[in-house]
């Protein structure tokens, strides 16, 4: 077992290495070029489309309303990676990683974007009469390459059950524990219960409570943060400096503090923002496929704000927290470190914590057990999702009761791998996203 996982930790330090930290970014960066910026130039258009309800959404082709699709990604993105992402990233690379969750997020806009236009474009009516898309159907259908797809899918439907699925509900169960006193298994039977409430229904079940669960779980984290730092404010623009500063002159190693390079707070930031807003992994696509859109584009534009709430907003607002309470230097690391910061800015700041880390993670297992069935329909066709659906139901129960180094180390592994079929996809049909996003935009396409 030992040498087992020695392998597979391996397999995950190549997955999460600077080979792919830097593919992963300079995807990003080289459709942030191709695509002319436009994640700058189109943001205030893009939330728009996004935050403002539009009735004849309801008329257009696919299972669920712009609003839900995003809704559905971000149940699966703003979880864990927020609270605990964000404080292992500073703890780690100091500061200035926040510095870099930033760059990784703003190139990451562009990349989620592309992977939303191809979704939309590739994507296929199931034998349901449901939506299908995703990095396994542009691989295929665009590049011709559907063992490339095969691929794809085969590690999105193994990962869901980690990432998505265990490590949250074990996440929930270990924080309810100490915070409660509740016993994990009886965290464990309640997250079965209401993921299956959920789930069962599909995506149109789904998209209906995300769209709701959403914006209240990320409102009241947001909420709370918004507390802490107006109650600093005083200190909000030495902190920003202090953050850019650190970016390129990170502090030396004091007190509990592990001290930093220029080269561990860029990995550390680029890692941990990758790993909170997905970009480039091919998760979100799926749910964007199955907007209600004729176009594209404007799905697409919808998924890229999904980075920008993410990563932008959210993230900075817990690294604010930890810095502006002074908790980031104190030794702690991930969850613990984002609880100990709120609990000092805020009275019963750690239930909140607590409380977020519940709704953060419940919704990341809705949104993944979606990708992960659409996955295996794309394997084994329509018949496989119920039964797909039902043992990810079960491993909920496992995972808040089991020991998951193990798991943890194999959905790890298989999360970054994941990225590397779809970053294909992404960059050879570079040529296709280009040309969908000028005619949208009634530009000539140059020949």
């Amino acid at each position: 077992m030992e040498a087992l996982d020695a392998i597979i930790g391996k397999i995950g330090a190549f997955a999460w290495g600077p080979p792919m930290l830097i593919l992963l970014v300079g995807t990003g960066c080289w459709l942030t070029f191709a695509l002319r910026g436009l994640q700058f130039t189109k943001l205030w258009h893009a939330l728009y489309l996004a935050l403002v309800k539009r009735k004849e959404e309801t008329d257009q082709p696919g299972d669920i309303t712009h609003f839900q699709a995003l809704m559905t990604a971000l149940s699966a993105t703003v979880g864990t990676g927020n609270i605990a992402g964000v404080a292992t990233a500073i703890a780690i690379g100091g500061p200035g990683a926040l510095f870099w969750m930033w760059i990784t997020g703003l190139v990451g806009m562009a990349t989620k974007y592309a992977e939303a236009v191809l979704a939309v474009k590739y994507r296929v009516v199931d034998e349901n009469g449901e939506m299908s898309g995703g990095p396994m159907y542009y691989i295929s259908k665009g590049l011709n390459l559907p063992w490339l797809g095969a691929i794809f899918a085969v590690f999105a439907s193994v990962a869901a059950f980690g990432i998505g699925n265990m490590v949250q509900s074990n996440s929930v169960a270990d924080a309810v524990q100490a915070t409660f006193s509740v016993p994990t298994w009886m965290t464990g039977v309640a997250l079965m219960i209401f993921t299956a409430l959920v789930v069962l229904g599909g995506i149109k079940s789904i998209g209906r409570v995300t769209s709701v669960l959403v914006p209240i779980m990320i409102v009241f984290y947001m909420g709370a943060a918004l507390f802490i730092i107006l109650m600093n404010i005083g200190g909000v623009p030495a902190a920003l400096v202090f953050i850019v500063k650190q970016a390129f002159n990170p502090t030396a190693a004091t007190g509990g503090f592990a001290g930093a390079t220029i080269m561990l707070a860029i990995r550390m930031g680029v890692a941990r923002g990758v790993f909170s807003n997905e970009s480039g992994l091919g998760s979100a696509p799926i749910a964007a496929a199955a907007a209600q859109t004729k176009s594209p584009i404007t799905q697409a534009l919808v998924s890229m704000t999904q980075t920008f709430i993410d990563t932008l907003i959210v993230c900075t607002m817990t690294g604010l927290v930890l810095i502006l309470t002074g908790a980031w230097s104190n030794g702690q690391n991930g969850a613990e470190l984002t609880t100990t910061a709120f609990a000092v800015g805020m009275p019963m700041g750690n239930y909140i914590v607590t409380l977020g880390l519940v709704l953060f993670a419940y919704s990341t297992i809705l949104g993944w057990c979606y990708y992960g069935e659409k996955s295996i329909e794309y394997l084994f066709g329509v018949r496989s999702v119920m039964p797909y659906r039902i043992v990810f139901v079960l491993f909920v129960g496992v995972g808040a009761v089991a020991k998951l180094s193990i798991v943890w180390n194999i959905s790890d592994a298989l999360n970054g791998l994941m990225a590397i079929p779809n970053l294909i996809g992404l960059i050879m049909l570079t040529p296709v996203i280009v040309a969908e996003t000028k005619k949208y935009f009634n530009e000539p396409v140059s020949k």
